[in-house]
């Protein structure tokens, strides 16, 4: 196993004074550095719906031109520009033209209603949106979104990005690393819109330090799948594979078949999704192996199991050659690495792919974070664990019970600057001595890896006084074929004693039982499908502490609404009664 670098970005001290003078570069100056180490690499690549590949050289071309249109245009230093559309080349050069013409992006999610990207890019006063065809026409150059300027991040549209016209002799500003780079704005599953003020200090701090816990190449690609809107994926997917010359694969659509194909031909190297997509690979291939007949799953989990416990305890990975077939039907031939976040995840899920070869890991962090603020190292990760504090982060247990929980606070060079145009907000998300509140909820063991236990506005306090966290119980549902969404909550039980019972609403895979219905000839009755979920909460529950059991169950015929990270809204599900 490769040994990791500790401190993996020392090769800026070679440009450090020539490239840049802070201490760390701004996204411009380490994108001009990339290009200068890394100019003829493939940069930003597409297969659907047209292929189109960009070294770095190009990239930093139509970078430039952008950044000089958006100058001409009367974009000045610290204006922000508005950017939504689906994930794609032109997505990441119109970004980065942002900032080379001194402005502060605004990636808004293009999955929210043209009337509420049109509050936000009011809100931010951006004249300037690039905006995808789908939204082009939908959010008009006047009227309430107030923009002056659309450029359009497809060719089907007027006004293409990458058919700008070259602007000669325009001055690009010269900007600080404590310079606002970006708002990204966040609900989260709990509350409203806030926009979460980063500038390149935050955002290049967190790239490079991030990467003490994982080694990553030039030569490595990464695939774009989540959307780049979100943190998680602009940072861990896009800066990372810029800070080093990677090239970035984008996916169009979050299909399972057209995922596999595109990792196939892209030899992709790098994989960051969420708990759901990993849940569902994983699922679909133990599936697979189990329709081989007991004989053969069994020898197959015997396998993995004596696999997972040579790379645990010697660092060896014989499950690479062993398991070479089965990796292959999850076009993961040419994978290095699988990194899950945006969500908690079932040990079982972490422990599985390991034991099937796959270096494996999770990180957590959050948008006000930017957001990486632990990894779990592939030489030394710990399955239960969303992984170990990264350098220059300080962290701490606020107000910690006696099992050592309590509410995790943060302090780092990543730590956002504030929640735009709201300092009420701004001065609640921090202790009075400067530590970020993080919301969530958990302890540190003493080699300072994280475990989360759940978010401290979702907690439950039962009628004996217990804390139940509904995300540690909502874990162990996550591999039932059966569930679609679950979320689990408390209700009132006794309006006097202030007591709390726990209740799960659970919408079913309908698609699931209309599969097995073919199978026997008969449909599945609503009547039916409730006894199998009481069932399966039932075998959850044996495994649970006392305290934590659902004692009553509602099953669903509505999905129930989502972050675009997969999340279920909380404070957006009614009451059952």
């Amino acid at each position: 196993m490769a040994k990791r670098d500790r401190q993996p970005w020392r090769f800026l001290e070679a440009y450090h004074g020539t490239h840049f003078k802070g201490e760390w570069p701004t996204l411009p100056e380490l994108f001009r550095i990339t290009v200068s180490r890394h100019s003829s690499s493939r940069c930003f690549s597409r297969f659907d719906p047209d292929e189109l590949f960009l070294t770095y050289q190009a990239a930093y071309e139509a970078v430039i031109r952008t950044a000089e249109y958006l100058l001409t245009l009367g974009v000045k230093e610290g204006d922000r520009v508005a950017l939504t559309g689906k994930n794609s080349p032109e997505w990441t050069v119109a970004y980065l033209g942002i900032l080379f013409a001194g402005g502060v992006v605004v990636p808004l999610d293009y999955q929210l209603r043209n009337e509420q990207l049109e509050d936000l890019i009011r809100f931010v006063e951006s004249k300037v949106l690039f905006v995808d065809e789908e939204k082009y026409d939908e959010l008009a150059a006047s009227g309430k979104g107030a923009v002056s300027h659309r450029i359009s991040l497809s060719k089907e549209k007027p006004n293409y990005l990458l058919d700008l016209p070259e602007r000669k002799d325009v001055p690009l500003p010269d900007r600080d690393e404590h310079d606002l780079a970006a708002i990204l704005f966040t609900s989260g599953t709990t509350g409203n819109h806030k926009g979460v003020m980063l500038t390149h200090h935050n955002l290049v701090s967190d790239c490079y330090l991030a990467q003490a816990n994982m080694n990553i190449f030039s030569q490595d690609v990464f695939y774009a799948l989540l959307p780049l809107h979100h943190s998680y994926s602009m940072l861990a997917v896009f800066i990372e594979a810029i800070s080093v010359g990677a090239e970035i694969v984008f996916a169009r659509r979050l299909s399972i078949q057209q995922i596999l194909v595109e990792m196939k031909r892209g030899q992709v190297t790098m994989l960051l999704a969420i708990p759901m997509l990993f849940n569902k690979m994983l699922k679909g291939l133990m599936r697979g192996v189990r329709e081989k007949g007991a004989l053969v799953y069994g020898l197959i989990r015997g396998l993995m199991a004596l696999s997972g416990g040579v790379k645990k305890i010697t660092g060896l990975n014989p499950g690479k050659v062993i398991f070479k077939g089965i990796r292959a039907k999850l076009s993961l031939e040419s994978n290095r690495i699988c990194i899950c976040g945006g969500g908690p995840l079932p040990s079982s899920t972490f422990r599985r792919f390991n034991q099937l070869g796959i270096d494996f890991v999770q990180g957590y962090g959050l948008t006000e974070t930017s957001p990486i603020l632990t990894l779990n190292p592939i030489d030394h990760y710990k399955e239960e664990s969303v992984g170990q504090v990264i350098p220059r982060v300080e962290m701490k247990i606020l107000e910690p019970d006696d099992r050592g929980i309590g509410e995790i606070a943060v302090r780092g060079p990543m730590v956002m600057q504030g929640y735009y145009k709201n300092d009420e907000a701004t001065r609640e998300a921090f202790t009075e001595n400067g530590w970020l509140k993080t919301g969530d909820v958990g302890y540190l063991d003493d080699e300072q890896y994280l475990y989360l236990t759940g978010r401290k506005k979702s907690l439950i306090v039962t009628e004996g006084g217990k804390n139940v966290f509904p995300e540690e119980i909502e874990d162990h549902f996550q591999l039932y074929d059966e569930i679609e969404q679950i979320m689990v909550r408390g209700y009132v039980k006794d309006e006097a004693m202030k007591s709390e019972g726990i209740e799960a609403l659970v919408y079913p895979s309908y698609d699931h039982f209309e599969a097995l219905g073919k199978q026997r000839e008969s449909d599945y009755s609503k009547e039916e499908i409730k006894e199998r979920i009481d069932q399966i909460v039932a075998e959850v529950n044996r495994d649970l502490a006392p305290f934590q059991r659902i004692e009553r169950t509602a099953v669903l015929d509505e999905p129930m609404e989502m972050t675009t990270t997969k999340k279920i809204k909380r404070h957006k599900v009614g009451q059952t009664g």
